[in-house]
């Protein structure tokens, strides 16, 4: 499982009210959600990103609220993967359950920089620097969680495995 794309850069303590604003909590529908994804900290964020672009953020990331909506507004808009140096522990739970992939790298997101061109490998936490040909190394899921993410989250894997994870 990989993705390749541009860096979105953010700071720490990017919390689940900047990533979703709860005024547009009223619809159930994920698309009109992803609409608003992280547009109080970056209104061009939507309009910019593309399938496989990745966010590079800093300490605590997702932390405030434990609303799901926040890693699925992430993943609805096409973002191929999250990496910071650390994640708020809801969120990084709600992101393995909707099947978004994140990876902690501390190291990398000191040095990779906004639109820098990235490609992360998720089976071995490598992530490869494509504009300054620098790799870092990200400790991986074990494969049981690698096979949550794989299939677009714990519902999902649940379904294709028959109801068991092994």
């Amino acid at each position: 499982m990989n993705t390749q794309g541009k860096v979105f850069r953010y700071g720490d303590n990017v919390d689940t009210d900047v990533i979703i604003p709860a005024r547009y909590l009223n619809t159930p529908n994920a698309a009109e959600l992803a609409q608003h994804c992280m547009e109080d900290i970056d209104k061009d964020f939507v309009k910019a990103v593309v399938p496989g672009d990745v966010i590079v953020a800093g300490w605590n990331f997702g932390c405030g609220s434990s609303r799901e909506h926040a890693p699925l507004v992430i993943k609805t808009c096409g973002t191929g993967c999250v990496i910071a140096k650390s994640f708020a522990r809801i969120f990084y739970r709600n992101a393995i359950n909707i099947g978004l992939p994140i990876l902690e790298c501390p190291e990398a997101v000191d040095e990779i920089s906004a639109n820098d061109q990235i490609a992360v490998d998720f089976d071995t936490g490598e992530i490869k620097n494509l504009t300054t040909g620098k790799t870092y190394r990200a400790q991986p899921f074990p494969p049981f969680i690698q096979n949550i993410i794989r299939c677009g989250g714990l519902l999902a894997s649940l379904r294709e495995n028959g109801g068991t994870e092994a």
